[in-house]
């Protein structure tokens, strides 16, 4: 097709304003779906997505579409992207292969903090943004007050914002027009000096199948790729030959090849993780090309430790996490030990919803039973002998005395509420050693607050706290900003005076006496008691904070006896008090699975 008749565009927004029910609609109308196969999230094809109602994956799809304006007939290939902050690395992805972006926001919410972030990037990539308003059709719509919001941040027009509905399907034909008239059509730019017929796509995504191994998803550039050509990955240095070439319809549709200005996948075969990566450039063998500008690799936020609940399913956990990374390099994992869960893995993840995700298709997917230690982050460590290390594990935090510095990752955050709640949320601030930078009022007495905040105080709850004190109405989205010293503590747990490594973690200095009095209190009402009297305690910066002991069983020694010389009762109880003594000095703690389980649940 030529390349004037071809649209590639993706849809940014804030969560739940729309994206994936806008694009059901978009599908409907271009007939790209039959109507007796069409249903709700058409593009949300995970069951995880579909039960969340969120987008986690990006999906692209290819739409044909004859515009009644000019009677041609134009290729429109849409990629729709997650709304969750968790996700934006996916967001960032899309943009770089599409010229232009629908910038959804909900006529009933107005801009949130997700819209912000999401503008932010699609600027920074340079692509035509196109503002559009969802759910225009709900009785809260505020139309004139969202589109003077949208038309401040944009500078841009109140009549260049269009209004649709992903329900009634209202204004989606007018929107199709839209893009047609405002996304700019791809550019073929074979570089000087590089050979005419050759080949340069951009991976944007891939994944993975049994039988066929990674399947690429790219954005052809230049030149075009046909089944049976030999492939390179630029920057892996990997060949491969294309099995099949094909289009999202939105399942995969094979072709004779795709070309310059279309999006499709290449399925290449390869087994091996760690082969395709997103930001790869694919050129011919033959001819190669240099390797585009692709993207920032996502580091890791949040680490936690899984341990399966049997020791015999550690292989099947390590192939579980190898197949996940196949198809989500976003996260990953290293093999560590504990004494009390055995053998697991240490893994990075973007947020604490990915972690969620993660470890739900671990279960479902692979029906693991899984022991999920408490969520950490990094720090930066500098000891007093002048050695230097970065931190990820609590097991491993040093002790006080050893420690000349502690450096941990500050966020930048941007919260979005209504004037009313400003009074809980600073207060909530507060609580969360948060710093406010400023503030500034816009449409509709609503705030929006720059603050910035440790990235562990994030992850204490902060999110629903939030939405709690705002009952609802306060969006967040918040990206990492700089390491700053830091005042935290190791706390460890002891059981029986032997420290506990799982139920380590590291707290504020503020909160430390706090968090140490709750643990123990937990986990004196959870741990199962034992034959001998057992002690728990919490234990930081070098003594101990928090102490409870839970009694011994006792079996009843005198209970046969009748009658008699009370001394033979004496004798007996004499008899069992040694015993328990002994057994104090020698014995062991066997904490069972469930109550780790139910110590990692907040």
């Amino acid at each position: 097709m030529d390349l004037k008749h071809i649209r590639n565009f993706s849809i940014i927004a804030h969560i739940d304003h729309g994206k994936s029910t806008l694009a059901d609609r978009m599908l409907e109308i271009t007939h790209t779906i039959e109507k007796r196969k069409m249903m709700n999230q058409v593009l949300d094809n995970m069951e995880l997505e579909r039960e969340k109602g969120i987008t986690i994956k990006m999906r692209p799809v290819r739409m044909e579409y004859q515009n009644p304006g000019d009677g041609q007939g134009y290729i429109l290939n849409l990629i729709d992207t997650p709304g969750h902050i968790d996700f934006s690395y996916e967001v960032s992805r899309a943009l770089k292969a599409v010229e232009g972006s629908l910038l959804l926001v909900d006529a009933t919410q107005g801009v949130q903090a997700q819209t912000l972030t999401t503008l932010g990037m699609a600027r920074n990539s340079g692509i035509t943004i196109i503002p559009v308003l969802s759910k225009v059709d709900s009785p809260l719509a505020r139309i004139k007050e969202v589109k003077e919001e949208v038309s401040r941040l944009l500078n841009c027009t109140l009549e260049s914002i269009l209004e649709t509905s992903g329900k009634t399907g209202e204004g989606v034909e007018n929107l199709l027009e839209e893009i047609v008239k405002r996304v700019p059509a791809p550019i073929e730019e074979i570089p000087d000096g590089g050979p005419e017929k050759s080949l340069r796509a951009l991976i944007f995504d891939f994944q993975y199948s049994n039988h066929r191994g990674v399947i690429v998803y790219v954005r052809v550039l230049d030149g075009q790729v046909a089944k049976g050509q030999e492939l390179l990955f630029r920057v892996a240095g990997e060949k491969f030959f294309a099995l099949e070439v094909g289009i999202f319809k939105p399942e995969e549709a094979p072709a004779a090849a795709i070309a310059a200005g279309e999006i499709g996948y290449i399925v290449t075969g390869i087994k091996k993780p760690g082969i395709a990566s997103v930001g790869d450039t694919v050129t011919l063998l033959k001819k190669p090309l240099a390797a585009l500008e692709g993207y920032e690799r996502p580091a890791p936020v949040v680490w936690a430790s899984i341990y399966p609940e049997d020791a015999d399913d550690f292989d099947l956990l390590r192939q579980a996490l190898a197949r996940l990374r196949l198809s989500d390099s976003s996260f990953s994992y290293e093999e560590e030990a504990s004494g009390s869960l055995g053998r697991g893995f240490r893994s990075g993840f973007l947020g604490l919803l990915h972690l969620e995700i993660i470890t739900e298709r671990l279960k479902r997917e692979f029906r693991l039973k899984l022991i999920i230690a408490t969520p950490s982050i990094t720090y930066d460590i500098k000891y007093k002998n002048g050695k230097a290390a970065t931190i990820y594990s609590p097991s491993l935090f040093p002790e006080q005395n050893e420690i000349e510095s502690i450096l941990e990752p500050w966020m930048l955050i941007q919260i979005i509420s209504p004037s009313d709640y400003l009074g809980k949320i600073t207060q909530l601030l507060y609580e969360h050693e948060a710093e406010l930078e400023h503030t500034e009022t816009f449409g509709d007495n609503r705030t929006n607050l720059i603050v910035m905040m440790p990235l562990r105080e994030l992850m204490r709850n902060f999110f629903d706290e939030l939405k709690s004190v705002s009952s609802g109405f306060a969006s967040l989205s918040y990206e990492f900003k700089e390491m700053r010293p830091a005042e935290v503590a190791r706390l460890d747990i002891l059981v029986a005076d032997d420290p506990v490594e799982a139920f380590t973690r590291v707290v504020s200095m503020r909160r430390v006496q706090e968090e140490a009095e709750k643990a123990v209190e937990k986990l004196a009402g959870v741990l199962p008691r034992q034959m001998f009297t057992t002690k728990i305690q919490g234990r930081a910066m070098g003594r101990i904070l928090a102490s409870q002991t839970i009694s011994a069983l006792r079996k009843d020694v005198t209970g046969y006896l009748y009658g008699g010389d009370i001394t033979r009762k004496m004798k007996l109880l004499e008899k069992q008090k040694k015993g328990k003594k002994k057994m104090k000095e020698r014995g062991k703690v066997n904490i069972p699975h469930e109550t780790f389980l139910k110590m990692m649940k907040s």
